[in-house]
């Protein structure tokens, strides 16, 4: 199969999707109202000099990717095509990318993640990405926070009115002047000398979290 970048014209088409994407999500974003609660754990992380391990579902990805745009945070993206045109877009909105998957090109994007981490820059994970199964947690998250020894800090974000696309992860898109609840959870660490046993119940514990989280956010965007 021919790479895709090697074609001028497939170069031209993931261009042209981040460009009108991004002036799409950064409209949308402008008319979206916000109800936010547990913002002290993230500012908390960098007041002691660490940086989070920001973990939350794929299917938020478009409404925490213009919430949390122009921090900085490294996120992982995949080396395809599709992969190239959503990097385009995050770019637009500060983050940088780690190019890779949990299927392909995983260790070289992990190692850039700790390189970054290191360099003080936050990380963000969809953890059920990037084909899921939906809501089941990988353990890639889990793995960074031991690797680097910075937290875990996991989130979920729900709109009062939105459109669900039919993909695998349902990804919602909040409809225009919608409100969204933004519930951030409380950081926990996961010891460097952990054995993969405590790994898994890290993994899900952090699952256990996000479903909380999620119940949270639900009540707070239709109260």
């Amino acid at each position: 199969m021919t790479d895709w970048r090697t074609s001028p014209i497939r170069r031209f088409q993931a261009a042209a999707i981040a460009t009108v994407g991004y002036h799409l999500i950064n409209l949308l974003g402008r008319t979206l109202r916000w109800r936010v609660e547990g913002f002290q754990h993230f500012e908390a992380i960098y007041a002691a000099g660490r940086q989070p391990v920001m973990a939350f579902w794929h299917g938020r990805i478009l409404s925490a990717t213009y919430y949390f745009r122009r921090r900085g945070i490294v996120v992982i993206t995949s080396e395809n095509f599709d992969g190239e045109w959503i990097a385009r877009i995050i770019e637009r909105f500060g983050y940088g990318t780690a190019r890779g998957s949990t299927s392909r090109g995983a260790r070289k994007a992990m190692l850039r993640l700790v390189r970054d981490m290191e360099a003080g820059k936050a990380a963000g994970f969809t953890l059920d990405g990037p084909r899921g199964p939906a809501k089941v947690a990988q353990p890639g998250a889990i793995w960074l926070s031991r690797t680097t020894g910075h937290p875990v800090m996991p989130f979920h974000l729900e709109a009062s009115s939105y459109w669900s696309l039919g993909s695998w992860d349902r990804t919602q898109i909040p409809k225009p002047f919608s409100t969204v609840a933004l519930v951030i959870g409380e950081p926990f660490h996961v010891p460097r000398e952990a054995a993969d046993d405590e790994l898994e119940r890290a993994r899900v514990e952090l699952e256990r979290r996000l479903q909380a989280l999620e119940r949270r956010a639900l009540d707070l965007a239709t109260s």
